[in-house]
């Protein structure tokens, strides 16, 4: 949870930009005829060379690749494409590996380095250290071994982490951050489109998707799964993307064009995704943006049409949903499920003292039913509680004060930092809220693109302090 500030910064100038599209694209065309002699390795390795080369050149170049194929690779299964990971993790580890051999070799040319704690760094660490190291040594001190899927589950916060350090490292100027919002909001809406083609059913895009992508859902047209294979992953990433895009163009870094036909699209896909949690989300971002953004209430009528019709787009999703309250349940179906999932096999071992220390990093439990194979703890706070006990519920209130506090300070300014952590701001709030049923902290997608903000404004907040 640290940053840099370089004494002696490489100029990126429209020279080395140039020089950086040179080299990708003669790797491209020395891959692809390679690739048609040796396969697919020899393909596979270039890429990886080609990916480790241009971060190394500049670092800066890895936030932007992870972000621009996050929403798409992030849904793949772990092991369909790279052994024991998903595809979104090996490309980060590559990335990652370039821009720290980079910095290594800067580092030993003379550039001075040095490594600043920010104020909301220690509530950061204290966080993931609770998350990951934490729930190992409580299952060693309370006598068991911990599994393999123990020592798995606790991998993804260790990539968040990573993927915090990674953003706080290489993105420093404010071109840099407004090129990385490009890179969330559009790939964000290209998610979007394809949520709303699923729910209408548009028969290539449920072939692509049953192709590759797994579905969290019974039926591929039944929710907007998306390419991040989660419905309720879809909405957050879908509505973290509409609110960055809120908050950019109030503040005129993007131009009118470019933010109604994204704020369009993501609008649309917040109905497609076909999720009760995500439309209480947009509920929730709605009160919190016209709490602290007054002058958008005055403009607010000029949006009802564009609003209408991205409520057609995606009403098929939204009334398919609706039907369970037409068979007289007063709640929807899969909630019912939740809440007897809870009371029955997750609520009676944090009674026994389970609580206090946690159970298990691991919170997927295995069915005695013969109609389902696995069981899953859908709820946030219980999450915290069931992995880390109260220390780690407790680590996530401070973080979430901290968090707070920092986006009330810099909400205020007029340029991309201000932005973003308006847009943190919103999403925090949605996920203090939702966390009640789902643990929203950590979803695929999702919960990379939420750390990028924190990356992003737990940077900034000390440069505003002093």
């Amino acid at each position: 949870m640290i940053s840099s500030v370089r004494d002696r910064a490489p100029r990126a100038g429209v020279g080395g930009d140039r020089r950086l599209v040179a080299l990708a694209a003669v790797t491209a065309v020395v891959s692809g005829a390679l690739s048609v002699v040796g396969g697919t390795l020899v393909f596979a390795v270039l890429g990886i060379v080609g990916l480790f080369a241009a971060c190394a050149y500049r670092p800066v170049f890895a936030p932007y690749v992870y972000l621009v194929t996050l929403p798409f690779l992030a849904g793949i299964e772990r092991g369909a494409l790279v052994p024991m990971a998903r595809p979104n993790e090996a490309l980060l580890a590559v990335l990652l590996a370039g821009a720290c051999f980079g910095g290594v070799l800067r580092y030993l040319r003379g550039d001075a380095v040095r490594l600043r704690l920010r104020p909301m760094d220690m509530p950061l660490a204290c966080l993931v250290l609770l998350s990951t190291v934490w729930p190992i040594a409580s299952m060693m001190l309370r006598g068991q071994t911990p599994l393999s899927s123990d020592l798995v589950a606790v991998l993804p916060m260790c990539k968040l982490a990573a993927l915090l350090v990674l953003v706080r490292m290489t993105v420093r100027t404010d071109a840099q951050l407004l090129r990385c919002a490009r890179l969330i909001v559009w790939p964000g809406a290209v998610v979007a489109v394809v949520a709303i083609l699923q729910t209408l059913n548009v028969g290539p895009v449920l072939d692509l998707l049953a192709w590759w992508w797994s579905t969290d859902s019974g039926g591929l047209s039944s929710r907007g799964t998306t390419t991040l294979g989660s419905s309720i992953a879809t909405g957050d990433y879908v509505i973290m993307c509409l609110s960055l895009v809120i908050c950019c163009s109030l503040r005129g870094l993007f131009g009118r064009r470019e933010a109604l036909v994204a704020g369009f699209v993501l609008g649309a896909g917040v109905l497609a995704a076909g999720q009760f949690s995500t439309w209480i989300a947009a509920a929730v971002a709605v009160v919190v943006i016209l709490r602290r953004i007054p002058q958008l209430r005055r403009r607010a009528v000029r949006f009802l049409p564009v609003v209408v019709v991205a409520v057609l787009i995606g009403a098929p999703a939204f009334l398919g949903r609706m039907s369970d309250f037409a068979e007289g349940f007063t709640v929807p179906r899969s909630w019912l499920g939740r809440w007897d999932n809870i009371t029955h096999f997750y609520v009676p071992r944090l009674d026994e003292f389970g609580f206090l220390l946690g159970v298990s990093p691991d919170s997927v439990l295995a069915a005695p039913e013969t109609w389902r194979e696995l069981i899953y703890l859908e709820s946030g706070y219980l999450q915290f509680l069931w992995v880390g006990g109260l220390p780690l519920l407790v680590a996530f209130g401070w973080l979430s004060v901290s968090v707070l506090t920092a986006t009330s300070r810099l909400r205020t300014r007029p340029d991309t930092t201000g932005a973003y952590a308006a847009a943190l701001e919103i999403t925090w709030w949605v996920i203090l809220v939702l966390s009640i049923i789902d643990i929203h902290l950590v979803l695929r997608g999702a919960g990379d693109l939420l750390f990028v903000l924190l990356a992003v404004v737990s940077g900034r907040w000390a440069h505003d302090r002093s």
